[in-house]
């Protein structure tokens, strides 16, 4: 079955209309999938970065690479260096377009990671500062920006170390060169966060990132740690999102609400994103998660803007509860990449 007959209606020519760059440059690049030196690939490239919310982040950079204030970029949330990142990676932004990108991603690693691979949350950039949505947030959008800077290896590798447990000493082993933290405090996505026990959120944050490497690049040890992953979403059937719950008695309600953009929240759609980008998109077990993403569209074959960040970025990127353009382009690269 096409992906394309998978929708109730065409919501593909609504995501190419020109009023919404940014939307369309990322419809014909994944979902008609033109050429990157293709006359209107390339136009809309340009126009997305000079007309559409790209040019709005890019706007609020300081001259020194970083966003809101200098440091490690965690705060103020969602209007600092890592935030504007993490949205521009999922607007789509190229440093082809905007030479900017490529200097807030260097700012970014000179000020955030440490010697032993961990993106870092405290102001004082100490490695105890890591964590899993963290880690995998930024490796995913650093790479999905094109920055291959060589310390990324470092923490491609130890998101892997610490995902399989190997070679890893326990938190309380402060002596150890390479130990767990409060944050970051045990293989398999544990989270003291999530009262120690393994966090999805996190995990998929992870998977995603391993999603972006080319095979030549996954180690035998990432490969492991792809499979620990794998493994742990697939323990469940991922549409129940029945996954250890550190706090409460039943998963949270956000995992069923899809939006834009996506930072450390979660949803069932970016399961799917995550799983398919490692090549598990047609795997049985992912089933009741794609009829679930098929189930949600309306009449017109759009999905809706269920959670969102208005008021606490930048800008917005619709209304909620209303049809939404970047949620239906998530939605629609899964059911292509899956068909």
């Amino acid at each position: 079955m096409s992906w394309q007959s998978q929708l109730k209606a065409d919501s593909v020519s609504w995501l190419l209309e020109a009023q919404d760059p940014g939307v369309r440059y990322l419809a014909l690049r994944d979902l008609m999938e033109l050429d990157d030196d293709d006359k209107e690939l390339k136009s809309a490239r340009k126009a997305a970065h000079k007309e559409g919310p790209i040019a709005k982040v890019l706007s609020r950079m300081q001259a020194e690479g970083y966003w809101a204030r200098p440091g490690t970029g965690y705060g103020p949330k969602y209007k600092s260096t890592v935030w504007a990142l993490l949205l521009l990676a999922q607007l789509g932004a190229s440093p082809k377009e905007d030479k900017r990108i490529d200097e807030g991603c260097k700012y970014l690693l000179d000020h955030a990671l440490t010697e032993g691979g961990q993106f870092s949350a405290m102001t004082n950039a100490s490695a105890s500062g890591t964590v899993d949505c963290l880690q995998g947030n930024l490796l995913w959008s650093l790479t999905e920006l094109g920055c291959d800077d060589p310390r990324l290896k470092s923490a491609y590798e130890w998101m892997a170390r610490t995902t399989t447990g190997e070679g890893v000493a326990p938190m309380k082993d402060k002596h150890a060169p390479v130990r767990y933290f409060a944050g970051k405090c045990g293989p398999d996505f544990a989270c003291g966060a999530n009262n120690k026990l393994p966090c999805a959120w996190g995990g998929c944050k992870v998977m995603l990132a391993f999603g972006k490497l080319s095979a030549k690049q996954k180690t035998p040890l990432i490969k492991r740690a792809i499979q620990k992953g794998v493994d742990f979403f697939f323990g469940v059937d991922p549409v129940t999102a029945n996954y250890p719950n550190g706090w409460a008695e039943k998963p949270s309600g956000n995992w069923w609400k899809f939006g834009f953009p996506v930072f450390y929240v979660t949803d069932i759609l970016q399961i799917a994103e995550a799983l398919t980008s490692l090549g598990f998109g047609k795997d049985k077990r992912l089933a009741n998660t794609l009829t679930f993403i098929r189930e949600k569209q309306d009449e017109q074959g759009r999905w809706l803007m269920e959670y969102d960040y208005t008021g606490k970025t930048w800008q917005s990127y619709g209304k909620p509860k209303t049809p939404n353009k970047w949620v239906t382009l998530r939605a629609l690269r899964v059911l292509k990449a899956t068909a």
